[in-house]
């Protein structure tokens, strides 16, 4: 092995060891490093009129982008979570009353349950209130003991909530500032071509784009319509059921359904008819009608992603990524798609850059055939003469 491949192989082994060294360093802090990047990529239009009338002060474009970024994003954001606190406390105690009377509740209930669903409840060994008791009675015993044990990792947790929001707003203002730098470095040193280095770099900002904004538009509508629903209904804790179906309609198709639906059987089955057919009927008309009409074209048109694949990449990146994965599935899929459409792309012009040659090389043999022919005509005719 010569002196120079030996020493590229050294390099190169030393340049992943050390690139894989600092993704494991961020792992703990991925979470907010990735929300800086999301920002930054919504928030850049405003950023690049900031520029443009602040001329060459990058610095304080940057730190007013930042500041936007917390008015609009974070303060509301706070104030949707103290007010979904204090509903879920005030449900808590409500429901831990000892006036709360949870027998008349579930006999109202039981009545106005159809026969199937009673011989269903009995072949569980649910068809009496003192059975459900104590059963809920013993998974509360082991709730209880889970948030003992985890108690002492509550101020952790708050600590390192504190710093990663921190270290994403640090991470913003330099994404800020120095973005389109670190654009130009990552284009160079790509190992792609320049039309494959644009062309994921273009899907990657799209996808981010397209599917923050599309739920974040498709959640508020659906958690504002059904929390508003929920309180003109008489429905105790109205802003925690809203928040709660804004935050399961990024589960495309069965997001918000999964809260108005059994809420409005419970309505129905234990005698108020009238409410629980009005939230079915807001449920089915308006919710459901506004998950399948927005989301196509906000989320699947932008991100040239079809439905299924936008369901799967969905569930599939909340289910390992947590809050984060609803941005990293279709991001994933997106990827997925570029790449094997370049390689698609490249191969059907390596065949058709064949199919070229060989025609023209047919051409050529044609030509020179059909010359060899009409000399051989001449020929013959001088020779008759």
């Amino acid at each position: 092995m010569s002196a120079p491949t030996a020493q590229g192989i050294s390099f190169v082994a030393m340049l992943v060891i050390v690139t894989a060294t600092f993704v494991w360093l961020m792992v703990p802090f991925h979470g907010a490093v990735l929300w800086a990047v999301i920002l930054a990529i919504l928030f850049n239009p405003l950023h690049r009129k900031l520029v443009q009338r602040l001329g060459a002060r990058r610095n304080l474009a940057a730190a007013i982008t930042t500041f936007a970024c917390i008015c609009i994003v974070l303060i509301p954001g706070s104030m949707v979570l103290a007010a979904l606190t204090r509903e879920a406390n005030n449900l808590y105690t409500r429901v831990s009353d000892p006036d709360f009377d949870a027998v008349s509740i579930f006999e109202r209930f039981h009545a106005g349950m159809p026969s199937f669903l009673v011989e269903a409840l009995s072949a569980f060994n649910l068809s009496e209130f003192h059975e459900i008791q104590s059963r809920l009675t013993a998974f509360l015993g082991e709730a209880a003991q889970t948030i003992a044990t985890s108690a002492l990792t509550i101020g952790q947790s708050m600590a390192h909530l504190l710093v990663s929001l921190g270290v994403m707003l640090y991470v913003l203002f330099f994404m800020f500032r120095d973005g389109s730098r670190l654009a130009i470095v990552i284009r160079k040193a790509s190992p792609l071509s320049d039309y494959q280095t644009e062309h994921v770099l273009r899907k990657f900002t799209t996808v981010v784009k397209y599917t923050v904004r599309g739920n974040v538009i498709i959640a508020v509508i659906q958690g504002g319509i059904g929390g508003v629903t929920f309180w003109l209904l008489g429905i105790e804790a109205a802003i925690l059921w809203g928040v709660l179906m804004a935050a399961l309609s990024l589960l495309p198709a069965v997001g918000a359904l999964l809260v108005w639906a059994p809420t409005s059987a419970y309505l129905l089955l234990s005698g108020q008819v009238s409410q629980g057919i009005i939230l079915l009927a807001v449920g089915v008309l308006i919710l459901s009608t506004i998950d399948n009409l927005l989301r196509p074209p906000l989320v699947g048109q932008g991100t040239k992603l079809p439905d299924y694949m936008v369901l799967v990449s969905t569930l599939g990146g909340l289910s390992l990524f947590g809050i984060n994965g609803f941005v990293i599935g279709p991001l994933i899929a997106a990827l997925f798609v570029a790449f094997w459409s370049l390689y698609t792309d490249e191969h059907s012009g390596s065949v058709d850059g064949q199919l070229m040659v060989d025609s023209s090389v047919d051409q050529v043999a044609n030509t020179r055939a059909s010359t060899r022919r009409s000399s051989r005509s001449s020929k013959t005719r001088r020779v008759r003469k």
